[in-house]
């Protein structure tokens, strides 16, 4: 199976767009304060030429029930990317995908069952700085693992061989500036991730 990539902080049709002809296969809009926060209706907007099969994630980090019930009514995503704690308490659908984050200052304790997939980053999402990527290799044998953080087209080919993640989610490792995502860039990660995959 070829490498999951989501392309995450869109903010645009354009940046879908950008996204989906790079061959992403998810896209993740972000509702917790950032640079890339938008809301449900410009989420919903851009995803409106979405094809068939690019799961649209809502990027979100200790949301409120209400907050996220306001995100699913209005954008209306395919799955809940957050904290692994903060699925207490919220209501999802029926068939709603979640990826529960985990980030390596509190990681999962060894011997536990892990959720599948998951994602794993470091303390602080969208700063560009990398997870533990020593940690990572053990999780990801455990588990579908979504490597994040501090990965762009320079480090990811590095960051699959030795990961060997299910997985990878970027957002400022292809942007021009914060919050502004480059075409280029992102067609060069995609490549660059899925090539160190099949080596």
């Amino acid at each position: 199976m070829a490498l999951w990539v989501k392309i995450c902080g869109l903010r645009s049709a354009a940046d879908v767009a950008a996204a989906v002809a790079a061959g992403a296969d998810a896209v993740g809009f972000v509702f917790a304060p950032s640079v890339r926060r938008v809301t449900p209706a410009e989420a919903r907007a851009a995803c409106e030429a979405l094809p068939a099969g690019v799961l649209r994630l809502a990027v979100m980090r200790h949301p409120e029930p209400a907050e996220w019930e306001v995100v699913a009514a209005g954008f209306g995503p395919d799955g809940l990317q957050t904290d692994w704690q903060d699925y207490v308490g919220l209501s999802l659908a029926t068939g709603m995908g979640r990826l529960p984050v985990y980030r390596d200052d509190a990681p999962p304790p060894a011997g536990v069952a892990l959720p599948s997939p998951l994602l794993f980053e470091g303390r602080d999402s969208g700063t560009g700085r990398p997870a533990n990527w020593a940690l990572a290799t053990e999780l990801a044998a455990r588990t579908r693992l979504v490597l994040a953080g501090g990965l762009d087209a320079d480090t990811v080919a590095e960051a699959v061989r030795r990961v060997r993640p299910w997985g990878v989610d970027v957002s400022s490792g292809v942007e021009s500036a914060p919050g502004v995502k480059d075409r280029g860039r992102i067609n060069a990660f995609i490549e660059a991730a899925r090539m160190a995959a099949t080596e």
